[in-house]
């Protein structure tokens, strides 16, 4: 996979799987998934630039698994593998 670096406040995240089966069993098909809104951090940017121009610090690193809003981010295709990048500010929560 080609080598990618966010800049600023960007965090660049891969989607986790779809869910193939509903709680009791049912299975979905592909038209019926629903985009995950949870990812895996593969990698963060400088972090956001403050008025005094010093780097903010993420909350989160990479490796975290998140949850993000439903439209957050731009999704990218890199090397066949979808990713999206998108700022600290379109995470909700860390997956502990």
């Amino acid at each position: 996979m080609a080598k990618l670096r966010p800049l600023g406040d960007k965090i660049l995240v891969k989607r986790v799987e779809a869910e193939t089966k509903t709680k009791s069993g049912i299975v979905l098909p592909d038209s019926a998934k629903e985009k995950p809104k949870r990812g895996k951090i593969i990698a963060i940017g400088d972090g956001k630039r403050l008025e005094n121009g010093e780097r903010a610090p993420f909350s989160v690193k990479k490796g975290d698994e998140v949850l993000f809003t439903s439209y957050a981010g731009t999704e990218i295709k890199v090397d066949g593998e979808e990713l999206m990048i998108m700022s600290e500010d379109d995470i909700l929560a860390i997956v502990e």
